[in-house]
């Protein structure tokens, strides 16, 4: 490999020199900005070549003012909605030079707050968040005052001017639970993994309210089910929503409550598959079978949701889709667009398999 005088690796100053052009020329060339002549370009890249070169990152950043990285907050990446997503918001930075940095919250307030500060303090290009907090949107705008742009995935913050991807999930969970309602179904769960600042609002009457919340999903995808159920005259009944946590073990836990109610529900909306999967743990455990015993219908078609028996009927979302569009318009508001803020909701299907029947 060919090094520099002292020993260490060329420099740009040596790629300049070997190429006869100025160190500012080579820069230029080297770092894709300003104005460079297509000679001259091939003319430095081909020494840069020679030469072995490796830019500094370091150097590129303080003459760019970007670092080439994408900060992306997510609130469980166990959840293979946000895995899916993260993988297309990658596959969008990676074609365009940028590497992405992914932060786990686990649906902590505090732990968001701290990964927001990792990523300003390395001074990321953009940030892309599924927030946890729907009531305090001062960290995110401070975020977005500092020079970083800020697209939010799947949840909104009421008040942000910010991009935004996600579905319309009212509508979303409105047509799930018709679809159990036609089947047959009144006594329907509604199983949610909402945080714990959320059950309390889900515990009203009726559900009254909860359209309004917003950060996570919970809230629209609750008011859309109570919609439905509202719109066939059937009571809702609050002992049915469950808001015992966002794992597998606490919907398995949930289920084991709801089946052991006096009256207990012949249906199940599970609002993402690991809600859906831990629905399936529970009623394993109680020698329960699906949909005889109990329809279950989930959000996200996730890969076992065909390799599990019966397969899984869901609210198909385009998840990867939606991290590769929350990636595109993060990486315009990086090369400098100041167009108003768009609020991109994606197309989801409702794919009937075998886990919803008719009430028995």
């Amino acid at each position: 490999m060919t090094r520099s005088s002292r020993g260490g690796m060329p420099s740009v100053v040596k790629v300049a020199q070997q190429a006869g052009v100025s160190t500012a020329t080579a820069a230029r060339a080297l770092g894709s900005y300003g104005s460079v002549s297509e000679k001259a370009r091939q003319r430095v890249l081909a020494a840069a070549e020679a030469l072995s070169y490796r830019p500094n990152g370091l150097a590129r950043s303080m003459i760019t003012g970007l670092t080439r990285t994408i900060g992306m907050v997510v609130p469980d990446i166990e959840n293979p909605f946000f895995s899916r997503a993260v993988r297309g918001m990658a596959d969008v930075a990676h074609e365009q030079g940028s590497q992405v940095l992914v932060l786990n919250t686990d649906e902590d307030v505090e732990s968001e707050l701290q990964a927001l500060t990792v990523l300003t303090e390395r001074r990321v290009d953009g940030l892309v968040i599924a927030p946890t907090d729907a009531a305090d949107r001062s960290a995110l705008e401070g975020v977005i005052k500092s020079g970083i742009p800020v697209v939010l995935l799947d949840r909104t913050v009421r008040g942000l001017a910010a991009d935004s991807v996600g579905i319309d999930n009212r509508a979303a969970a409105r047509e799930a639970t018709q679809r159990l309602i036609d089947l047959g179904h009144q006594d329907i769960a509604l199983l949610t993994g909402a945080p714990a600042e959320l059950q309390p609002h889900l515990m009203r009457p009726g559900l009254r309210g909860v359209e309004r919340l917003t950060g996570t999903t919970v809230g629209t995808r609750a008011a859309g089910y109570r919609d439905a159920l509202t719109a066939a005259g059937i009571n809702l009944r609050t002992e049915l929503v469950s808001a015992e946590g966002f794992h597998r073990q606490d919907a398995a836990k949930a289920i084991r409550r709801l089946m052991s109610l006096s009256r207990p529900p012949t249906a199940v909306l599970a609002l993402d598959s690991l809600l859906a999967l831990g629905v399936l743990q529970g009623l394993r455990e109680l020698r329960l079978r699906c949909p005889d015993d109990v329809s279950l219908i989930g959000f996200d078609d996730a890969d076992w949701a065909v390799a599990i028996s019966p397969p899984l009927t869901v609210v198909a979302q385009s998840v990867y889709e939606m991290g590769k569009v929350a990636g595109q318009l993060l990486l315009e508001r990086v090369a400098g667009s100041d167009r108003a803020p768009v609020r991109c909701r994606l197309p989801v299907r409702l794919i009937e398999r075998e886990s919803a029947g008719r009430r028995r």
